[in-house]
């Protein structure tokens, strides 16, 4: 695709960004005066996988793993000294 004046991207937006989803176009490169100055490109759908459960089964915790909660809660208020 030929770059796109800045005017047309901003009044077709939708229209470009429908495109990109499509798989239409790879990237769409927004020109000011001529001159190359942005590209709409699709975002890197392996960025937006669920994290949660990432570290599932890697380590184990521990049943006391609440037994210093008032300790640390101090050391981040100030009202304990290390």
């Amino acid at each position: 695709m030929q770059p796109v004046n800045m005017f047309e991207a901003k009044s077709s937006l939708s229209r470009l960004v429908e495109a990109i989803e499509a798989g239409a176009e790879s990237e769409i490169v927004i020109a000011r005066h001529g001159r190359p100055v942005a590209k709409l490109v699709p975002v890197d759908q392996s960025a937006a996988q669920k994290r949660i459960g990432v570290a599932k089964g890697k380590f184990v915790v521990p049943d006391s793993i609440d037994a210093y909660n008032d300790e640390v809660a101090a050391l981040f208020t100030g009202e304990l000294k290390s």
